[in-house]
């Protein structure tokens, strides 16, 4: 497919895991892509590393800016950056609760606020924020990452509201349990990483976790101009997590 070719996209956090096989994806369907991360030193041509913390306004700024000026543009923002946390209300303090919020929301407010003076001249604008299945389902001990999800999901409908008469069209995806190196990391510190991995693969109905590359599919979905008709919707991609409920093996 070449439905990207002659757009200009950027993708936060594109170093690794969902950002970065967006990013690749999209440079394979024909966009100029530039992706911004604290280390993207792994990343390689075609592809635009840029040095960007989502945390500090002017990084922010400072990155869109030089993406903007080396693509010639912006057409399409993937707002991919984020971190976790672990934990019931109780057990994060206040800075972890302001630290995640700082990165997972304000992030998008930053790389967002900065990029929409380049949509607007865009036939094709396009923001596309990676939210989760948490935004929406309750999960156990992940209060704070929770609630930064559902924060983003409100953020994208209200984002699509304020931008759609501008023609920049705002979507979500709401990944499943995905088989990322963050959840890699988790797993490595469970105290039984094969059990963890076990119960996470079995409370998705597909029985296993979601790839980067699907989410990455669902992200070009929802940016390509074949998609000029979708705006303000979540595209759950999680292995039927949200909406089925299976019966027990043992009763099918």
């Amino acid at each position: 497919m070449n439905d990207f070719e002659g757009l200009r996209a950027l993708v936060t956090g594109g170093a690794s895991g969902i950002g970065r096989a967006t990013a690749g994806l999209l440079a394979e369907r024909g966009a100029q892509v530039a992706v911004l991360d604290l280390d993207p030193s792994s990343v390689d041509k075609p592809l635009l590393a840029l040095v960007a913390d989502v945390s500090d306004d002017a990084s922010v700024r400072t990155a869109v800016a030089q993406a903007a000026e080396t693509l010639g543009g912006l057409d399409i923002l993937v707002n991919n950056a984020g971190i976790g946390a672990q934990g019931t209300v109780e057990d994060n303090d206040d800075a972890e609760w302001r630290c995640v919020f700082d990165v997972n929301v304000l992030g998008m407010v930053r790389t967002a606020r900065a990029a929409l003076p380049h949509l607007r001249r865009s036939r094709h604008a396009a923001i596309v924020n990676t939210c989760s299945i948490a935004a929406t389902a309750g999960l156990p001990q992940r209060a704070l990452y929770s609630a930064t999800k559902g924060a983003v999901y409100s953020l994208t409908l209200a984002m699509a509201a304020d931008h759609v008469h501008e023609g920049i069209r705002v979507n979500c995806v709401n990944p499943g349990t995905a088989d990322t190196p963050w959840v890699g990391r988790l797993l490595d510190a469970a105290p039984d990483p094969a059990a963890e991995r076990t119960a996470l693969e079995a409370r998705q109905p597909t029985g296993r976790l979601v790839s980067s590359a699907e989410v990455a599919g669902a992200i070009a979905y929802l940016a390509s101009p074949l998609s000029g008709a979708t705006t303000g919707t979540a595209l759950a991609v999680d292995g039927g997590m949200q909406g089925l409920r299976l019966r027990p093996a043992a009763d099918r």
